[in-house]
């Protein structure tokens, strides 16, 4: 990343140029001349126009390029309220792309509690970026349909819609291949570690899970579907996984081999094995930077080219509005590491 590119986090709604001269008690031409550095304005009020800028999370360099372009050098990235792995490593191939370019990424957080639509629509109604990157929200095709009204560049990441340009991950595919692996090795009865049922990401590996299991002729039980009871961040984490293997290994009639929805989850899950001094072969979920160094096969995702891929769409999206739609999707690719191999 160049030094003149940043990230910025917001968790509010990004502050304009009107805000700034209401709080300092000026006027929108003396703003404009102080970020733009032109114009008699007194160095107390420069200071207290820039102190209040910064503040408010307003960045001056990208608002003075923006006016000579017609452009606001910024991209919008509106992620769910949550903070992980997965989101991490998207970041790094957003950055990558934007490490030439004078373009500055910000990331909002969408609290999907509060209504995701609804908080998007806001967003995109007051037009802060020149594009905008949905990562996982995972909103209804008719709630994006209603977006189409905002005329702005949007770009799908870990989602797919025939509406927008996207950048997506074949799901029930990785739940076919991983559950699949377990199967050939000779387990049968074989356990799934869920996250929150309603997230796209899992119920699409829950039905690949069940394929691999109906192509083999193996009865589905229901019973070996389990999830934690923690459900942060739609259960996709360790302490969720740790929870979940738990339950798997008070039972009676222990699986012989587990799934488990994510890398995340399986750290807890192997926690739980460790503590039980049980051992159970296990395929995980995205094959994150960590998944190497503890032996843990897993379904790759390749997340940060994902990131880099939407990013670059979107720009290029910005550039050519009326260019053909383009709908990426990745295919799984099983990472054999030692916790499958018991």
């Amino acid at each position: 990343m160049n030094p003149g590119h940043c990230l910025y986090i917001l968790t509010t709604l990004p502050s304009t140029i009107y805000d700034i001269a209401k709080a300092a008690n000026v006027s929108i031409a003396t703003v404009s001349r102080v970020f733009n550095n032109s114009g008699t304005v007194r160095s107390t009020t420069r200071e207290r126009v820039l102190t209040i800028a910064e503040k408010m999370g307003f960045h001056p360099h990208a608002y003075a390029q923006g006016l000579a372009s017609k452009r606001k050098n910024t991209i919008l990235m509106l992620v769910p309220m949550m903070s992980n792995y997965f989101f991490t490593e998207i970041l790094m191939g957003a950055q990558q792309t934007l490490s030439d370019s004078d373009t500055e990424l910000t990331i909002f957080n969408i609290n999907q509690e509060l209504g995701a639509f609804q908080q998007v629509s806001q967003i995109l109604k007051r037009r802060f970026a020149d594009g905008y990157l949905l990562a996982s929200l995972h909103l209804p095709e008719n709630e994006l349909e209603s977006l189409q009204r905002f005329n702005v560049p949007i770009s799908l990441l870990d989602d797919y819609s025939p509406l927008y340009d996207s950048v997506s991950f074949n799901n029930d595919e990785g739940g076919f291949m991983a559950t699949g692996y377990l199967i050939r090795k000779g387990h049968r009865k074989i356990a799934f570690i869920s996250g929150r049922t309603s997230s796209i990401p899992v119920s699409y590996r829950i039905d690949g899970y069940k394929r691999a299991l109906g192509e083999a002729g193996i009865g589905l039980d229901e019973s070996l579907i389990v999830s934690g009871d923690d459900m942060i961040r739609d259960g996709f984490t360790e302490r969720a996984g740790y929870e979940a293997m738990l339950k798997l290994l008070r039972r009676d009639d222990r699986p012989e081999a587990v799934f488990c929805s994510s890398d995340i989850k399986a750290i807890g899950a192997q926690k739980a094995m460790r503590e039980w001094n049980v051992r159970l072969p296990m395929i995980s979920y995205d094959n994150l930077s960590i998944s190497e160094y503890i032996g843990l096969t897993t379904i790759h995702q390749p997340m940060a080219k994902m990131g880099f891929e939407a990013t670059k769409v979107l720009l290029d999206r910005i550039d050519h509005a009326e260019s053909k739609l383009l709908n990426l999707v990745h295919q799984p690719e099983l990472i054999i590491r030692e916790s499958s191999e018991v």
